[in-house]
């Protein structure tokens, strides 16, 4: 075997044996996600049997497979999704500036847990065009280290990808920040000019759906909520 032939295999096994330790432990954590939520799930109904809160809103936990599930309240859904691959933070990031990354830009390779939010309704009356949004994706390399990069509550915390080592605690506020994110999203009602004129066809489809497509910010652009909070410092 030439040293060439050899080097390009070697460079193949490092590469392909790094992605797949990443991957592992995103699985892993993503594993623990899913048991923090179906702790809180638990905790919740506690609370209702003991009549410390009311049993009116619902407060659940759907498993929608190794890579996705729902936590649904109020008129709300989370959905928690891990991407299959592994990413390299882009050159342009901030975070591969910082001298953790530079000391080893194997640690620049991360899994990757997103978050959204979706109305309940959006999934229980078929809306398929109903929006949803993005509020945190939690980025975690080889050595358990990670930021995230989100809206208000989810963002703020998280910001130090040198010192941040993830632990059920750490998921533990996660998800509680998350929810509580959700809680003050509040749905605000469109504007009056971006639904006023509907066609025989809308009203039609509406039968089946919605007469428009519905999303808690759509027409609107507020910077308290469209501010995004990159979860690192250097």
């Amino acid at each position: 075997m030439t040293a060439d032939k050899l080097n390009l295999f070697t460079q193949i096994s490092q590469k392909g044996g790094l992605k797949l330790d990443v991957y592992d432990l995103a699985f892993n954590v993503f594993q623990e996600f899913k048991t923090q939520v179906k702790i809180m799930v638990d905790s919740y109904a506690q609370a209702v049997d003991e009549e410390k809160i009311s049993d009116r809103i619902d407060f659940s936990y759907q498993d929608k497979g190794d890579f996705e599930f729902e936590l649904k309240f109020g008129g709300d859904v989370l959905l928690f999704l891990m991407h299959t691959n592994i990413f390299e933070i882009p050159r342009n990031h901030e975070v591969l500036k910082t001298p953790y990354i530079k000391k080893d830009l194997e640690r620049s390779y991360c899994g990757m847990i997103q978050v959204f939010n979706f109305l309940a309704d959006s999934f229980k009356y078929s809306r398929d065009n109903d929006a949803g949004y993005m509020i945190g994706r939690l980025m975690v390399n080889k050595e358990k280290h990670y930021f995230i990069e989100g809206k208000k509550e989810i963002g703020m915390i998280y910001h130090n990808f040198e010192q941040s080592v993830l632990n059920k605690e750490a998921i533990i506020e996660i998800i509680k920040s998350a929810i509580e994110y959700t809680v003050n999203f509040d749905l605000l009602m469109p504007p009056y000019d971006a639904v006023s004129m509907v066609s025989v066809g809308a009203i039609k489809s509406a039968r089946q759906g919605s007469l428009i497509r519905t999303g808690k910010r759509l027409g609107f652009k507020f910077q308290s909520d469209i501010k995004e909070v990159k979860g690192f410092h250097n």
